[in-house]
């Protein structure tokens, strides 16, 4: 599980995005302004922070200008808001934010943006390549550049927000099994058990996206 650090003026949003949090198994940093934010970033050395773009003190995409800046942007940074125009949550991405969540955040969302953040730092970590690709992450805007392995990388190249939402999900759901096929060594009960999917169920969604099974298997 990850170290996660929530940063959000509003008192109420800060405990129950916690207590979300809290219950998929992540260890949880509260902040509610940047001063905060700023002692937490150097003392937890977090791997995902969730920053709301409208504070008090310093606003959330000044504050990721100045990571950016001093290169302390070394961990996903996805951006709250429930006032926020587009015009500013592309300013955030082009900073270096990950994506953009529009408040209220729902379940599902959230969970899907962590999910998606978290897999960065791991792809990232697995044989990475010199040169960066971008990636956008479903259900936000551009994401910052990424080092991917190659195994992974024809998977996760820009999604086309543009085109209909049952293409977009099938690119997704395709990285998605790619991704776990690599960690997982190819193994089929271990990807089985990752993704929660029964294994003949999982054979026939990897056949329908097209995904190859053989290329990383190890056994299973």
């Amino acid at each position: 599980m990850a170290n996660i650090l929530v940063v959000d003026d509003e008192h109420g949003i800060r405990d129950l995005l916690w207590e979300i949090l809290n219950d998929e198994g992540h260890t949880v940093e509260l902040a509610e302004n940047a001063a905060q934010a700023r002692a937490a970033r150097l003392r937890e050395r977090p791997d995902l922070v969730l920053l709301d773009i409208w504070m008090p003190d310093t606003d959330g995409v000044t504050l990721l200008k100045e990571w950016a800046s001093s290169g302390a942007l070394t961990m996903p940074v996805i951006m709250m808001s429930g006032h926020a125009t587009i015009e500013t949550a592309v300013e955030a991405t082009k900073i270096g934010a990950l994506a953009f969540l529009e408040k209220p955040v729902t379940l599902q969302k959230l969970l899907k943006a962590v999910e998606q953040g978290l897999m960065r730092n791991s792809l990232a970590a697995i044989r990475p390549v010199p040169s960066p690709q971008p990636v956008v992450i479903a259900g936000g805007f551009v994401a910052a550049e990424v080092t991917l392995a190659p195994q992974v990388l024809s998977a996760l190249q820009s999604f086309d927000l543009d085109r209909p939402l049952r293409d977009a999900r099938d690119d997704f759901e395709r990285a998605y099994f790619e991704y776990q096929l690599v960690k997982e060594a190819g193994s089929m009960t271990r990807v089985s058990e990752k993704t929660g999917l029964e294994r003949t169920h999982l054979y026939r969604k990897l056949k329908q996206l097209g995904v190859d099974v053989t290329r990383n298997k190890r056994g299973s």
